[in-house]
């Protein structure tokens, strides 16, 4: 019998080391390879540099390099719309987004998948940290976190499902990144000691508030405290993330400033001292649009154990998972959680395995409305219930009861 001749497979090149080792491992099995550079966007830098063309000459060498054809696709207009446009809505709304996750979900496995197949691919591989294996059905895929617990990357992948793992391959999960480095050095790679990415593709190396502040018009207000002090002034609700220490300008004797909650409406931002201040943490949340690996998981009625992240790189805290009465998904935890901030995702795993996640829209009361009392204060307030707060979010979502069971 004829050996069938071995898989095609697009590789996404993004520059950097992860990808082009991934490339140069699928080679070394065996598979016909080869690159896809994706460029999303198209402004340049405070320098007047565009990013996207020297990670493009960076791809170009690993490819001929590694002797493989490379290619480029634009998704310009299609990452503005799809996941731009969302990103700047939702910061005028008060909420602080994750484009990362929606451009993954929108466009790396949508659009650039369904290019790499018309290009002839049998499958699409990334340098993205996580792994896959077969479920024990043998009919779908499990996804788990990387074997690196320093770079798992599966909290931005959560929304794959089985036909999508289906077409995909993430040859560097199993390892470290130190070894990743050490491979591509070991091959010659143009990429070996290049500095790895950070933060969010379409910023680049320019301030993070200089750069919103060009689609969100700043709009100066208060720093006020929870019994509403004035204390400073802001340069726009928009800018700030609950949780945030830095770039807040309070000064003054004591412990450090810390963003405790918004009003998007009253363009408020409400600060206290402390990173263990009552306000900054909750023992619950709330959770939108959620999308599963595989088929959706039977939530008894007493809640289903799970483990979650509210935020990239946070240790795996347990939870259980319940319907609320108006259809949301309701998120308790044992051990109240720090800084639950709505717009970023929350992901469920079983151990090593990644199980689906949702989007975080909203939190429940804090340690300190709590102790003072809950009346849906600033965010948490305009977020449960933005058309009614008044008439609906006690009556939904205040619920001592589970409070009790889990404190």
């Amino acid at each position: 019998m004829k050996k069938p001749p071995p898989l095609t497979v697009a590789v996404g090149m993004s520059g950097g080391v992860d990808s082009s080792v991934a490339a140069a491992l699928l080679l070394a099995q065996g598979y016909r390879v080869f690159g896809i550079f994706m460029k999303n966007w198209d402004e340049t830098d405070d320098s007047g540099a565009c990013t996207a063309e020297e990670d493009y000459r960076d791809v170009e060498r690993v490819c001929q390099r590694l002797g493989i054809p490379y290619y480029t696709v634009e998704f310009i207009k299609e990452y503005r719309n799809q996941v731009f446009a969302s990103f700047i809505e939702d910061y005028r709304r008060g909420f602080t987004p994750n484009p990362d996750i929606l451009c993954n979900r929108e466009i790396k496995f949508n659009l650039f998948l369904k290019h790499a197949r018309a290009l002839g691919a049998d499958l699409l591989a990334t340098g993205h940290y996580c792994r896959k294996i077969r479920s024990a059905d043998g009919f779908g895929w499990k996804l788990l976190k990387g074997n690196d617990p320093e770079k798992d990357q599966t909290y931005f992948v959560y929304t794959l499902t089985h036909s999508i793992l289906d077409q995909v391959l993430f040859p560097i999960g199993h390892l470290p990144k130190s070894e990743v480095r050490a491979i591509a050095a070991r091959l010659g790679l143009a990429t070996h000691a290049k500095k790895d990415s950070t933060g969010i593709c379409f910023i680049g190396e320019r301030p993070f508030r200089q750069f919103l502040s060009q689609y969100v018009p700043a709009k100066p207000g208060d720093f006020r405290l929870l019994d509403e002090t004035r204390v400073g002034r802001h340069t726009g609700a928009a800018f700030y993330t609950l949780g945030q220490r830095r770039g807040l300008g309070l000064g003054g004797e004591g412990p450090s400033w810390y963003v405790v909650d918004k009003d998007p409406a009253r363009n408020i931002v409400y600060v206290e001292r402390g990173e263990a201040h009552p306000a900054l943490f909750a023992r619950w949340c709330l959770a939108t649009e959620l999308s599963w690996v595989g088929e959706a998981p039977v939530i008894p009625s007493e809640g289903l154990r799970l483990s979650a992240k509210v935020r990239y790189r946070q240790p795996d805290q347990e939870c259980i998972v319940t319907r609320s009465t108006d259809g949301l998904t309701r998120v308790d935890f044992p051990e109240p959680q720090r800084a639950i901030t709505p717009g970023q995702a929350i992901v469920f795993y079983r151990g090593d395995e990644c199980v689906g996640g949702g989007r975080i829209s909203a939190r429940g009361p804090t340690l300190w409305e709590e102790q003072h009392g809950w009346h849906a204060h600033g965010l948490t307030r305009a977020l449960l219930s933005p058309a009614s707060a008044e008439d609906s979010s006690r009556d939904n979502f205040d619920r001592p009861a589970a409070k009790a069971d889990l404190s």
